[in-house]
């Protein structure tokens, strides 16, 4: 609807979770907020990912967004009403690179080393191959496809006016053009993800952004015990920051890469979460271009379930689900572009928006429109 409300002192493109964390942000602070998106509801990364907000796994910037990121996920769960918990990350260990790894990590404290005994324990793993593991400690974990939907009715609730089926045509200082009509606005927020290139593409040529498609699934299984938090396995320690530079990651890399090079070719993050319905998510590959192909490999679900069962103590999964991520991807892991007077351009360009896409928009809308600090008390 258009017409006596469409003025804003701050106007989001994109209902994600930085579109989400803006409007958080500035409606913490009393402004009025409008947020744009094409389709009618979160539909994109942020419903399509592990449910897992892995805050201990990144190091610099990264992990700067990431812890404030945590304390906001923690609030918005109180007060929308969504299933989080901080359960930590497990890690499983079957070499002993893998474990060289981890001890690295582990000096610099929040990382809880454990032997095969006490990680069988945690977690429902077959005995054989397993030389150790650690837990993550400062790890959250949630369902991304009820918490998106709950953080949007707790914003509208607050006072955010969402605006979906609405597609941003165009924007300039003052004011963004829709589909419905023109948006005056204070200051604007982009946070389309990887379709910045539609709305923006010299912004994201300068950037280059690409889009990166990730196969996941989703299975019944019947486990004798809950995997009672997110378990990443050595695919994944080549693929965080915290854990990824330096000569004993380097060292694990090419071990996997030489082993296994068919599950390198997938480019796999080797992981899994449990959700509270018992079902778990297994995955995921991942290709870069700038418009992925559509279709999906068969030979990444196969390997999929394939690694999973030779992980996990049960007998084979029963697939209910099979789909396709996509995110935006950068050499740099952020995007933060004010070339725009009153516009800020955001994007998380790595696999890591969830962990770290609240605390991404909280400090560069503060930086970028000098918002003082949000008011103790405000939604």
């Amino acid at each position: 609807m258009t017409g006596a409300h469409d003025t804003a002192d701050l106007v989001v493109i994109g209902s994600g979770i930085v579109g989400l964390g803006a409007a958080y942000a500035a409606v913490r602070r009393g402004l009025r907020v409008i947020v744009v998106d094409r389709s009618d509801a979160p539909v994109g990364a942020t419903i399509r990912n592990f449910g897992h907000l892995c805050i201990g796994a990144q190091s610099g910037e990264a992990r700067r967004y990431a812890d404030a990121s945590r304390e906001l996920w923690l609030r918005l769960a109180r007060d929308a009403g969504f299933w989080l918990q901080e359960s930590g990350t497990l890690v499983a260990a079957r070499h002993s690179d893998e474990m060289a790894v981890l001890e690295n990590a582990a000096e610099d404290g929040g990382i809880r080393m454990l032997d095969a005994d006490e990680l069988r324990r945690l977690a429902p793993l077959r005995a054989g191959g397993l030389v150790g593991g650690a837990h993550i400690e400062t790890d959250l974990q949630t369902d991304p496809r009820a918490a998106a939907p709950a953080i949007v009715r707790h914003l509208a609730a607050s006072g955010v006016d969402f605006r979906f089926r609405t597609a941003a045509t165009g924007l300039s200082a003052g004011e963004v053009r829709t589909t419905r009509g023109a948006i005056a606005a204070d200051a604007i927020v982009v946070a389309a993800n990887h379709d910045i290139d539609q709305l923006l593409p010299e912004v994201a040529e300068s950037h280059g952004v690409e889009r990166c498609a990730l196969d996941m699934m989703r299975a019944a299984v019947d486990l004798d015990r809950p995997l009672v938090a997110p378990l990443l396995t050595g695919w994944s320690l080549v693929r965080y920051g915290r854990f990824a530079e330096g000569p004993a990651a380097a060292v694990l890399r090419e071990r996997l890469h030489s082993e296994r090079p068919e599950l390198a070719a997938l480019d796999l993050n080797q992981m899994y979460t449990q959700l509270p319905d018992g079902t778990l998510i297994l995955g995921d590959s991942h290709a870069t271009a700038t418009a992925p192909a559509p279709f999906q490999p068969e030979a990444a679900f196969t390997a999929f379930l394939a690694e999973a069962e030779e992980l996990f103590e049960m007998p084979a999964p029963r697939v209910l689900e099979r789909w396709q991520g996509v995110y935006a991807k950068a050499p740099g892991d952020f995007l933060v572009d004010t070339s725009t007077e009153g516009v800020l351009v955001l994007a998380a360009t790595t696999g890591i928006g969830m962990t770290t896409g609240l605390g991404l928009a909280e400090e560069n809308l503060t930086a970028a429109f000098g918002w003082a600090p949000a008011m103790e008390g405000t939604p």
